[in-house]
């Protein structure tokens, strides 16, 4: 049972006791002010006015009643307010427990022998990694770790757009050039340069030359019924350099996947779908296949809106192809949860397919839950005229870095080193943030070993290291026996919350939580690290001391490997 829950025992209790009968839920929350104690409860003004009582003097009654061992005082705040501190052994005992319990403090149980499917980063091949699909992963991957500190099944999945007339485009550009033209560069970098560059020539050959379009549509049914022509060589060279690159990009952002979906799989069986349900699901439209929203669809939801699922030339659209998708998810994955993360733009779009797949299958549309993430802007002209206006994830990581070696002065940083920092920074910026709103990503701030960034939060867990390692050089050993007559510190009274606000995170998909945490509890540390002496060998409070900090660091450590941001031990 954890301290929140044996709270609201203590307080169903105390109205038992009070011959209080309530079937709600008792609300219980942190106060802000950790003056104001550990724990804060407004249960007497709910009941209140059914049990005809005074909010005050209602909430002195419960309090007179609230009691565990974990409880050191209760006290009646305002118009009925209990605040609840706990008591000095429940919070050292604590040390010890997030100590044995070490990387894995902050996980719970509450979904063990449950799937959960997470789907992210999603590349479209032959265009290169962008910062969308920077921020798509970054949110992506931290939710994914949110799951898994629930004890759930997890398994994470890419669904690359692999097949589309804009690929047609692309494949159409490469064999004006030729295969061979990709062997002239020589790193995986260049060659997707080259074929982001076919990407866009092709598709402005498509708007500019009319004539071409034919062409472009029979390359595309090549790829899609994988027709043993060059144009369909030529998209499987293009293909493959793209999921090197992919695997490659994501693994430098700490990210890997357990398997992977294609849009052209997807596609064979969303347009069977499609067809099999018209007319009960879809509607045929000419030589199209479309989707209407009921007026009863209409009335539960505004935002739905007729979109197109099989177009004139008989192929799947996207539409089409995340109906394909979700059968496909369900199939192979079975999961008891199916999470995805888009840019929030497409919202409605995916409002539309949920709703119609969700007519053929509920559990498609009731299993499954879009989040979505915001866009990213730059601050400062030299950043923003560099990185144009869709920058690639290795030129914005290499632009970063420039600024971290600056930083770095005449210390010499390695480029794993530079990146790690360079991550962390752009992490923190995309996460700090609540899902789905838009962000601005300003280096001056976002480098800083100080107030709230990446690299402040990696500095901190750095510093936590080595007064450990000195600690170490000097013999003295961490203790978690409170010394007599220790005053509790603020940080005490932090560390125990780390397990419910990850469970809450979890439950609400919203690691800006974890941040905020992590963030407040580093700058409680470095304050009490800034007005007391911890390693010191003539100091009976030094072990204590030393118990704090090795707590510090490794819920600091817990909380960066959910935001997917590596700790480092010095820096």
């Amino acid at each position: 049972m954890t301290i929140s829950e044996k709270i609201i025992t203590a307080i169903q209790s105390a109205l038992s006791e009070l011959e209080i009968s309530y079937k709600g839920t008792i609300t219980i929350e942190h106060p802000r002010e950790l003056s104001h104690g550990d724990f804060a409860t407004n249960i007497a003004m709910v009941l209140a006015k059914t049990e005809n009582k005074n909010p005050r003097e209602l909430a002195e009654a419960i309090a007179n009643k609230i009691s565990t061992p974990e409880i050191s005082s209760v006290e009646v705040a305002g118009p009925g307010f209990i605040n609840i501190q706990l008591s000095n052994e429940f919070l050292s005992n604590e040390l010890k427990v997030i100590y044995e319990k070490g990387d894995f403090y902050g996980w719970n149980n509450s979904h063990i022998g449950k799937k959960i499917l997470v789907e992210h980063s999603s590349p479209n091949l032959f265009k290169p990694f962008h910062i969308g699909h920077m921020m798509n992963n970054t949110v992506g991957e931290s939710m994914a770790r949110l799951c898994k500190t629930s004890g759930a099944e997890v398994s994470v999945i890419s669904y690359p757009s692999d097949v589309s007339l804009g690929i047609g485009k692309a494949v159409w550009q490469l064999l004006q050039y030729g295969t061979d033209k990709i062997d002239e560069f020589e790193t995986l970098g260049e060659k997707m340069s080259f074929l982001g560059r076919c990407y866009a020539e092709g598709t402005q050959a498509f708007i500019d030359d009319e004539n071409i379009e034919p062409r472009v549509r029979e390359i595309t049914q090549d790829i899609y019924e994988h027709r043993d022509t060059n144009a369909y060589d030529a998209y499987k060279i293009g293909r493959d350099l793209n999921l090197e690159y992919f695997i490659r990009m994501t693994a430098r952002l700490g990210s890997s996947f357990d398997g992977f979906i294609f849009e052209s799989e997807a596609g064979v069986i969303g347009k069977q779908l499609v067809l099999d349900n018209t007319p009960s699901v879809y509607t045929q439209s000419g030589t199209s296949f479309i989707f209407e929203p009921s007026e009863e669809d209409l009335e539960t939801n505004k935002s739905l809106h007729t979109r197109v699922f099989i177009n004139k030339d008989g192929n799947p659209t996207y539409e089409a192809k995340d109906t394909g998708l979700l059968q496909l998810k369900f199939d192979r994955y079975t999961p008891d949860t199916s999470i995805f993360v888009t840019d929030s733009e497409q919202g409605p779009y995916f409002e539309v397919v949920k709703t119609a797949a969700g007519k053929i299958n509920k559990e498609w549309q009731e299993k499954t839950i879009h989040k979505t993430h915001g866009r990213m802007q730059f601050k400062g002209e030299k950043m923003s005229s560099r990185l144009g206006n869709t920058p690639i994830v290795s030129d914005i990581l290499d632009a970063v870095n420039e600024e971290v070696y600056t930083r770095a002065g005449e210390r010499e940083l390695s480029q794993q080193q530079a990146d790690m920092i360079s991550i962390a920074a752009v992490k923190y910026a995309v996460l700090r943030t609540q899902a789905g709103k838009n962000i601005n990503f300003d280096p001056e701030t976002s480098l800083s070993f100080e107030g709230d960034s990446g690299p402040y939060l990696q500095y901190t867990y750095a510093r936590s290291q080595s007064m450990l390692q000195k600690a170490e050089t000097e013999n003295i050993s961490l203790s978690h026996t409170q010394p007599q007559e220790w005053v509790t510190t603020d940080i005490e009274r932090y560390l125990y919350r780390f397990p419910s606000i990850v469970e809450i995170a979890f439950t609400e998909l919203a690691p800006h939580m974890v941040v905020t945490y992590v963030t407040e509890l580093a700058q409680l540390f470095n304050s009490w690290y800034g007005n007391t002496k911890i390693v010191d060998v003539n100091n009976e409070t030094s072990p204590y001391k030393l118990a704090i900090t090795d707590a510090v660091a490794q819920v600091i450590k817990n909380g960066l490997w959910i935001l997917g941001i590596e700790a480092p031990k010095e820096m």
